[in-house]
């Protein structure tokens, strides 16, 4: 495969190379717009695939494997919508995480800061031995981290633009098991709730979602229904969008007999509001949920949800970070750890079947 220069992106993009240098270097002199039209294109290019597409921290990205007790890790986890060490699924990942190090002899530090500045004040290099990223994180925050040549492993995200390795749990194919056994149920009118944009976790739960739909022969809600791009689905502000479409839908009399939620935060403002408007569930209307947080249980009714074993996916996330040091080499992996459907109250046959 032929290299990819900075002289191919800035013809490309029609800057001079002296931009295209100054925006991967990571030292400033060009504005945030015009770094980000070079990243992208780089990205789409096929720069940062490259070996040795950054002059590395060769003291990181050549030294073998330290001995226990000498380095840390850094788990990056920006406090950005509810991505918490005190959530009932963010901190269950940091949980793992933190008992695999320990298990091993290595340290953990968190940093929560999404400003590249800061990030960059807690870096050492020669203290460091890799860095986790947990949920949601900027661009400009792994690229620096690429740049660095620190070896990184992401949970519950990716970035097209980052190459790194990647740990999931299996969303698409634990969502279509949700919705098989509703159908079986005899279940035809489901609708997702959720954003689809919110994460990639929230869109391969909506493709296992679509795919389960028409391998039975049913549609799926288009892409541009509302109930797929609710705003507020970390804080709970989409409610009184979806109340508004629940009541607009009993009036018209299409009502669907059962809503699958993104997660199960979703699932449970959800039967709140079915509540309040006076739909029971089961009994009028099933709901189901995804993660299985500690609160699906105590919801009312509880919730059937996927179980999303979370400190498991921390604790692989360890050995991927240290599988990666030891094998640089290495294709870059996706992950997937299986996820089971746990069967509670909220679920039952249609009232009309």
């Amino acid at each position: 495969m032929k290299k990819i220069t900075m002289q191919q992106i800035a013809d490309h993009l029609g800057v001079s190379k002296f931009v295209v240098s100054k925006a991967l270097s990571g030292k400033g002199g060009v504005n945030e717009a015009t770094k980000n039209r070079v990243i992208q294109a780089a990205s789409q290019l096929g720069y940062f695939a490259q070996k040795n597409a950054y002059i590395k921290n060769q003291t990181v990205a050549q030294q073998p494997a330290p001995s226990p007790g000498k380095q840390s890790v850094i788990v990056l986890m920006p406090n950005i919508r509810f991505q918490t060490k005190d959530s009932l699924y963010w901190g269950k990942i940091l949980e793992g995480i933190s008992a695999e190090l320990e298990s091993r002899g290595f340290g953990m530090v968190i940093v929560s800061d999404s400003r590249v500045d800061q990030f960059m004040h807690v870096l050492n290099p020669g203290g460091i031995l890799g860095m986790i990223g947990v949920g949601q994180i900027d661009s400009a925050l792994l690229l620096e981290v690429h740049r660095l040549g620190i070896p990184m492993v992401l949970v519950d995200h990716e970035d097209a633009l980052i190459p790194t390795d990647t740990i999931f749990a299996n969303n698409g194919d634990s969502m279509m098991r949700v919705c098989n056994h509703l159908i079986g149920l005899g279940h035809t009118r489901l609708h997702f709730i959720g954003n689809i944009a919110f994460s990639r976790s929230f869109r391969d739960r909506w493709l296992g979602f679509r795919e389960a739909m028409e391998e039975n022969g049913l549609k799926a809600p288009d892409s541009d229904d509302p109930m797929l791009l609710l705003t507020g689905v970390d804080t709970g502000e989409f409610t009184e969008t979806f109340k508004e479409w629940l009541t607009a839908r009993q009036k018209s009399k299409q009502l669907p007999t059962a809503l699958v939620c993104a997660n199960d935060s979703i699932a449970i403002r959800v039967e709140q509001v079915l509540r309040e408007t006076g739909i029971e569930v089961p009994g009028g209307m099933t709901v189901t949920g995804f993660d299985n947080i500690d609160d699906a249980f105590r919801s009312d009714p509880p919730l059937t949800t996927v179980h999303v074993p979370k400190e498991a996916m921390g604790r692989r996330a360890v050995r991927k970070l240290l599988e990666r040091i030891e094998q640089p080499e290495h294709a870059l992996e996706k992950v997937l750890i299986s996820a089971e459907l746990v069967h509670r109250d909220s679920t039952a046959a249609p009232s009309d079947v």
